[in-house]
């Protein structure tokens, strides 16, 4: 049976086949540490292609001192850095400014790349190695830590990804990042501290390492899928916390409590004269419940593919909904369902 290292001398010799199969390995893995960099999935699938084709051209100078997956890493981490050199780090809504009241205009919606993208967990792959690794794959895909970690400066961003998610050495990062172990060290040290003083943070931990598949989730689960699927806004208002949140990137309003999102819903998802449907597929993205969502707006004649909703989660209630609107990540989130839309049944 074929191994890495015959493979990596086939490659070595010019096989692009080999190389081909070598890189697939790795692909998933690079695609998820690229996306918590960058905050983008579209941004991690470009840089995971740049990272091939960087190391095709560079694959004469790989000396096998560290494994070839450490070594593919180092060029992803690089290739990420150069990116964020000239991008914007990716935000959410509620980040830029506060809450907006429904009486106020809202300015136009900001297609710019600035917005957090959701990723599906059936995308991700952890890529973590040992048990010092502190940060769960599952945590370090949740949106309130993507969006932390995105106001960090890159290095720090990277070293403590690849310490305290990947799971490396400080002499392993040391090496990737053409550094010393004592800069590594106090770029984590500084990382942990700016992470540790965002509460949101231990927010995030608390909610998604609960069971998504307790009996009391998926009752919520299905009573907020009945809502939106029948128009019962009432129900739906039901399912929140006092205090609850929506955000709708690319819109760049969004609203807090009760109350504006009830008439924010009232406004623009379940108008009076009962025009607009939707209907939904069950998922998962950034390790929390996730959405595929349609819209009809001629009685259900045609649908099309509208948003993606994130859920987070507290017992038995729902603290913020992240919506995020458009076409490409409704099909990308329901193309892991399989089937055309979301609901191809």
């Amino acid at each position: 049976m074929d191994d890495e290292p015959a493979r990596l001398n086939r490659a070595r010799g010019g096989d692009s086949a080999a190389f081909s199969s070598l890189m697939r390995s790795y692909e998933r893995e690079i695609v998820t540490h690229c996306y918590r960099m960058l905050g983008s999935l579209a941004d991690a699938e470009d840089t995971a292609q740049e990272t091939w084709v960087r190391a095709w051209s560079r694959l004469s100078t790989f000396e096998g001192r560290a494994s070839f997956r450490a070594w593919v890493y180092k060029i992803a981490t690089h290739a990420c850095l150069d990116a964020l050199d000239s991008r914007r780090a990716r935000a959410l809504p509620d980040d830029l400014s506060p809450a907006w009241d429904l009486g106020v205009p809202t300015p136009a919606a900001s297609n710019e790349p600035i917005w957090l993208e959701p990723i599906p967990d059936a995308l991700v792959a952890d890529g973590a190695r040992g048990p010092e690794a502190r940060v769960s794959a599952r945590e370090s895909i949740a949106l309130a830590f993507l969006v932390t970690i995105q106001c960090l400066p890159p290095r720090q961003r990277a070293v403590l990804l690849l310490r305290d998610v990947v799971g490396w050495s400080a002499e392993e990062v040391a090496d990737l990042l053409e550094s010393s172990v004592p800069s590594v060290n106090s770029a984590l040290q500084r990382a942990r501290e700016s992470i540790e003083h965002t509460p949101d943070v231990d927010h995030a931990a608390r909610r998604v390492s609960t069971d998504l598949d307790d009996a009391r989730t998926r009752s919520l689960v299905i009573r907020y899928v009945r809502a939106w699927e029948s128009g019962d806004l009432p129900g739906l208002v039901e399912l929140l916390a006092s205090d609850a949140t929506v955000v709708m990137p690319p819109v760049v309003s969004w609203y807090r409590g009760v109350e504006a999102i009830a008439g924010l819903l009232r406004a623009v998802a379940f108008p009076a004269d009962g025009a607009k449907r939707f209907r939904m597929r069950e998922s998962r993205a950034n390790g929390q419940p996730a959405f595929a969502t349609e819209m009809s707006e001629d009685g259900g004649i045609t649908w099309k593919p509208q948003s993606v909703h994130v859920l987070d989660i507290d017992g038995d209630k729902i603290t913020r909904m992240t919506v995020f609107l458009g076409e490409e990540p409704t099909r990308r989130l329901a193309a892991t369902l399989g089937g055309s839309g979301p609901d191809a049944s």
